[in-house]
């Protein structure tokens, strides 16, 4: 899968140096899968969320963190939407995010 733009979380680790292992390892696992649906990506992310309109939420760093991405499996993108502590993802609508 292609990552579209990892500038936000380069910019989110800048802000919580704690994330950078867990965010490294999720771009990594990201661009070696290859995602037909979202079944493919639970098998890589077990505690992936589908939250509709193709959104998708991650936890990151047992969940004090949530990424919020876009994914269009026919073209094998990923594009980054929201990366935030837990309690500004509840603060946003992620499915339109």
């Amino acid at each position: 899968m292609r990552i579209i733009t990892e500038e936000p979380l380069k910019q989110y680790i800048a802000l919580h140096p704690d994330t950078k292992t867990a965010l490294q390892e999720w771009v990594k696992t990201v661009k070696e899968a290859d995602w037909k649906n979202f079944a493919d990506v639970k098998k890589s992310f077990n505690s992936a969320d589908n939250v509709g309109n193709q959104h998708y939420v991650f936890n990151i760093k047992g969940n004090h963190h949530r990424l919020v991405v876009v994914i269009k499996f026919t073209i094998k993108w990923v594009y980054i939407r929201f990366i935030g502590t837990h309690n500004e993802y509840d603060k946003i609508d992620c499915s339109t995010i």
